[in-house]
Formats: C-alpha cells, sequence, structure tokens
C-alpha cells in the first residue's frame, strides 16, 4: 500500500538460468545465509531454496556445463608415478554414476569427460 491507501501491484520479475545460478552460487559461499542473500535480490527465501535443489539436480547447468566437485588429494601431473593409483567418480543428475577405478589412462578419463559434453 502507499501513503494514500489504494495497492501498488508489483510485477513479478523473470529470471534467466544464469542469474539463478549467480544467485544460488552466492549462497554457497561459506558464511553465507539464503535469507540474506535472498533479500538482497527482493526474492523470497523459498524461490531461492527451490533454485538451489534445481541447481544440485543440474537444471541450472548452463548448455554444455555441469557443476564439478572435487574431492580427496589431487597430485600434480609431475609427482604422479606408474604405480600411483586413482579414481573418478562422476555423479549425474538422476542418480547415474560413471566410477573409474584404479591406474586410470588419462586418455580414458578424457574421452569419458567429453563424451558427457555431447
Amino acid at each position: 500500500m502507499d501513503d494514500s491507501g489504494s495497492l501498488v501491484r508489483q510485477v513479478r520479475r523473470r529470471r534467466s538460468a544464469a542469474e539463478k545460478r549467480l544467485i544460488v552460487e552466492q549462497t554457497l559461499e561459506p558464511g553465507a545465509s539464503v535469507a540474506r542473500v535472498a533479500r538482497a535480490h527482493g526474492l523470497n527465501a523459498n524461490v531461492v531454496f527451490h533454485w538451489r535443489r534445481e541447481y544440485r539436480d543440474g537444471k541450472l547447468a548452463a548448455a554444455g556445463l555441469v557443476p564439478v566437485v572435487v574431492t580427496g588429494d589431487v597430485l600434480p601431473e609431475r609427482q604422479r608415478t606408474s604405480e600411483s593409483t586413482s579414481s573418478i567418480r562422476i555423479d549425474l543428475p538422476g542418480g547415474a554414476v560413471i566410477s573409474v577405478e584404479g591406474n586410470a589412462d588419462l586418455a580414458l578419463i578424457r574421452t569419458i569427460v567429453e563424451s558427457l559434453r555431447a
């Protein structure tokens, strides 16, 4: 309501996937509050929580890009030896998993990752 007592109608703004990703990524920073980020963008926190679920499920991913999380120890290429063992696990939206265990060939891993772009 404004001072005259009449109602003011607010127009709902449509956000692009890129805008949603940017807002969600702000909530994922250490110490961030979903409520504060939502308020800063003029949004209800429940909307941002919904976008976080979409982000987690890969529904806000840019064309050709997927969110990546690297876990465990990562050795620089020069420190790897032929006896080094490693593994790679890729969790895809929908529950599918690609897992390569042991002494994986770099060309094999490159082929797997490139096939995900298709």
